[in-house]
């Protein structure tokens, strides 16, 4: 069947016309023994760490004692506060300057969770509340202090366990703006490619300079600051103080792609695209041809990027971006074929290159938005290791490997490499004497990816993979003396 070429974000198309009817809305344990948790070495670890990691485990070794841990203005005092005073040798040793205070971090969150139920009742001008362990209270802001008190006396929580606060603020609501996802014009719907200074990049033929924009929450989002087509096929949208550009891409999996830099790519690369309408998953493929051109009935478009990915109209101005790496590539132009049969031999689609409206920005003093610092570990992150497993994990779940004994003293090393977005914990636990395990070694830095080495006797060990916080696929690691 003959397959014509067409823009991927008209609104002629009735793929199109449907979803500006009715918009996509994108979704923008067994733990060991208390002392165990406490004084197990842990890797080492940049400074900033240390707080995260007494909390951390102060907090599943008091389990409902725990009530909260604050760090001082100068980072060098960090205060754990306890519902119990003989936790204060606990705390010190883990160390932590102990609090004895009257009520527990779950008793305040059960305070908190009574008012949420309530907040219907709530006046305009009670603004928020939430925890605060210094003052072991729930604080609740408000422009009325009033208003504030009639609406705690309503919720019939205990008044003693809440701190009223007069505050001017007003809060709005703040949204990511995330490769992939779905925005729109007043007349058409398209899709988010790279987050850049104050915006987004995204497709030309989606709207001209100056075009009003809302995101796929209905919510004002900001304007087209640039767009050119045909000729070329990029625009870029300055968006409002409501909207935080991340460096992320939608993988419609419940978890992103970071975004690492924007290193051009050559022909036969593996690359993934992104975007609103065929938001069940990311297309991926490889680059034909480099400096293409597409001739539409609007207006030939110079320079792009050739792939054998399948895209749908609504998909425009979505991300192109490399299978591994992170690395930015292009913009959804448009395309012949569909993704609703699958993806096929006579699909392909075509990409405006990155590097032209990046150029131009940057002469704005405006640039692409990357993960800032150290990008962390990337693919293969555990493949030096002799024993590896992949599976996946829920919050606060824990998973174990399956224990193996050594003849020999020597260094065991484990790894776990997680998704972006997770917190996932590994330790190393050596079974005792009498049968009990305790941890030996661990590494529970706030992030996904963990590593541990230690040097063991012989014996029998096993790995502990603990999700502290958020779900996901991961694999695990580790090499026996």
């Amino acid at each position: 069947m003959a397959r014509t070429r067409l823009l991927l974000g008209i609104a002629a198309s009735a793929g199109l016309v449907t979803a500006l009817a009715v918009p996509a809305v994108a979704s923008t344990s067994s733990p060991a023994t208390q002392s165990a948790l406490v004084a197990a070495p842990v890797a080492p670890s940049p400074s900033y760490d240390r707080a995260t990691r007494i909390q951390k485990n102060l907090r599943m070794a008091l389990g409902k004692k725990f009530a909260g841990a604050w760090v001082s203005a100068d980072g060098r005092t960090v205060t754990v506060a306890s519902t119990d005073a003989d936790s204060a040798a606990m705390i010190r040793k883990a160390g932590a300057t102990p609090k004895t205070v009257a009520r527990s971090e779950a008793g305040l969150a059960s305070t908190q969770s009574t008012l949420n139920r309530k907040a219907r009742s709530a006046a305009r001008s009670v603004s928020s509340w939430y925890l605060d362990a210094k003052t072991n209270k729930v604080v609740v802001e408000t422009r009325s202090v009033a208003a504030a008190k009639r609406f705690v006396r309503a919720s019939g929580v205990d008044a003693q366990a809440v701190r009223i606060v007069k505050s001017n603020a007003k809060p709005r609501p703040l949204y990511d703006i995330i490769g992939g996802e779905r925005y729109f014009t007043t007349q058409y719907g398209c899709s988010v490619a790279f987050s850049v200074t104050n915006g987004f990049l995204t497709a030309g033929h989606c709207g001209p300079t100056g075009e009003a924009t809302r995101g796929s929450n209905q919510v004002a989002q900001g304007s087209f600051g640039g767009s050119s087509f045909p000729g070329d096929d990029y625009a870029w949208v300055n968006t409002n103080s409501q909207w935080t550009p991340t460096p992320k891409v939608n993988k419609w999996n419940g978890t992103y792609e970071t975004v690492r830099g924007a290193t051009a790519a050559p022909v036969g690369t593996r690359v993934c695209r992104s975007g609103g309408t065929t938001n069940t998953r990311l297309w991926c493929g490889t680059i034909q041809q480099l400096n293409a051109t597409v001739n539409y009935e609007e207006g030939a478009v110079h320079g792009l990027i050739r792939t054998n990915v399948c895209a749908d109209p609504g998909d425009s101005g979505g991300a192109l971006i490399t299978e591994t790496g992170g690395q930015a590539q292009g913009i959804t132009s448009g395309g012949s074929g569909t993704c609703s049969d699958g993806q096929g031999s006579g699909d392909s689609t075509y990409f405006q290159p990155v590097t032209e409206p990046l150029q131009i920005l940057a002469g704005q003093g405006r640039q692409l938005i990357t993960e800032g610092g150290d990008p962390g570990p990337g693919p293969g992150y555990c493949d030096s290791y002799s024993t590896k497993a992949t599976t996946s994990i829920s919050s606060g779940a824990n998973q174990y490997q399956p224990s193996y004994t050594s003849s020999a003293s020597g260094t065991h090393a484990g790894c776990v490499d997680g998704p972006d977005g997770v917190d996932f914990d590994l330790y190393l636990q050596k079974q005792n004497a009498s049968g009990t395990w305790s941890t030996v070694a661990s590494s529970t830095s706030p992030g996904p990816d963990e590593k541990v080495s230690y040097n063991g006797t012989a014996g029998t060990y096993r790995y502990r993979v603990h999700a502290y916080s958020g779900s996901g696929s991961y694999t695990v690691g580790y090499t026996k003396p």
